[in-house]
């Protein structure tokens, strides 16, 4: 069975498949500082794995695109302090052009249910 969550004509904010939640993309608010778009992406995604049945504690992936790798260290600083201790899940970061200019930062997980 296959639950979707926040689902539209393009995409859902998250797919549940078995005991394994796939998060679209998230990004903060347009044009804001890579410190508030991190903390409010990882906001989001408390939010939304919460509402799946999980939580950060149990991610299993990361995929972080950062507008800039200039501001790897900035978004790291928020990262560091949210991630469960013992519990960081695997990460990839790289550098792309996101949806508009002003999104410096996006995150994508993957996590198992609790």
């Amino acid at each position: 069975m296959i639950e979707r969550i926040e689902s539209g004509a393009r995409m859902s904010q998250a797919v549940i498949h078995g005991d394994t939640i796939y998060l679209a993309g998230q990004v903060g608010a347009p044009g804001e500082s890579v410190t508030a778009q991190t903390t409010a992406v990882l906001a989001e995604i408390d939010d939304l794995l919460a509402r799946c049945g999980s939580d950060r504690a149990h991610i299993l992936s990361a995929t972080i695109w950062l507008a800039d790798m200039n501001d790897f260290a900035e978004m790291n600083k928020v990262w560091d302090a949210w991630v469960a201790p013992g519990a960081a899940p695997a990460r990839a970061t790289g550098e792309a052009k996101l949806a508009t200019p002003d999104y410096r930062v996006e995150i994508i997980v993957v996590a198992a249910r609790k």
